[in-house]
């Protein structure tokens, strides 16, 4: 056999290059996700830059008040209340929920402020491995990162894992330590307007207060409520145990 000429052994070097990143990456990204499937994180990427945030502002009065509860621990109120304000598809998607997308980009190009559209997979995604700016690259990672907790993760999971990482107030992580800081209780406590208003400010819990709610908080704690209710309660949860079994 004649031997390659050179630039065919440039190209098949640079070809074994690539599968050695891509296998590098794939081991540094897909591993932390497997193990988080059955540990429990010490704390998250959004966890870590705010506390980053405070140090640089020399925020002396900052702490990072974080819980972990299993989900059996956490009032189902709770889990229904951000399913109905967040990702009302949650048990039926598989990590995107591409009518949103598609609405959110027509309103954009109606000229009106481009809305969230992201699943609680996705910040899932984004809270334990990414950064809070936006950009492509980080909606790119973002994306991947999804992939892979939808993957490898069943849907209760992510749920848990969303009730104890997300953001309630300035440096209030999750549900337990939410329901404590804000009125005394563990999170299995917690009535379905106790729910209803942790899940209103998810959409900015640095502006919006569940303990000082503002008559917008209030409104959007209505909301919810109706939104509860029309999902069917604790019976809409029922739907998360389907998708574990069917997929068994």
């Amino acid at each position: 056999m004649a031997p390659l000429p050179q630039r065919g052994r440039v190209a098949v070097r640079l070809l074994k290059w690539f599968l050695v990143v891509l296998l590098a990456w794939l081991l540094l990204t897909a591993t932390p996700v497997l193990l988080l499937r059955w540990l429990r994180p010490l704390t998250s990427a959004v966890m870590l830059e705010a506390a980053a945030q405070a140090w640089a502002a020399q925020d002396h009065g900052y702490r990072t008040d974080f819980e972990w509860v299993s989900l059996e621990q956490i009032s189902p109120h709770a889990a229904i209340a951000v399913i109905a304000s967040e990702d009302q598809l949650f048990p039926f998607h598989a990590g995107f929920d591409f009518d949103s997308i598609r609405e959110a980009v027509r309103e954009s190009e109606r000229g009106r402020r481009l809305r969230g559209a992201s699943t609680i997979s996705q910040q899932v995604a984004k809270n334990l491995f990414l950064w809070s700016r936006h950009s492509l690259v980080r909606k790119g990672l973002e994306a991947y990162f999804t992939v892979l907790i939808e993957a490898l993760w069943p849907k209760e999971r992510i749920l848990e894992m969303y009730l104890n990482v997300a953001q309630f107030g300035n440096g209030v992580y999750g549900v337990q330590a939410a329901a404590e800081r804000f009125w005394h209780k563990p999170a299995r406590r917690l009535t379905s307007a106790d729910a209803a208003l942790l899940a209103a400010v998810l959409p900015n819990p640095l502006r919006l207060h569940a303990d000082r709610p503002s008559r917008y908080v209030l409104s959007r704690r209505d909301w919810i409520l109706d939104q509860m209710r029309m999902l069917g309660g604790p019976e809409y949860l029922r739907a998360l145990e389907s998708e574990r079994a069917s997929a068994r």
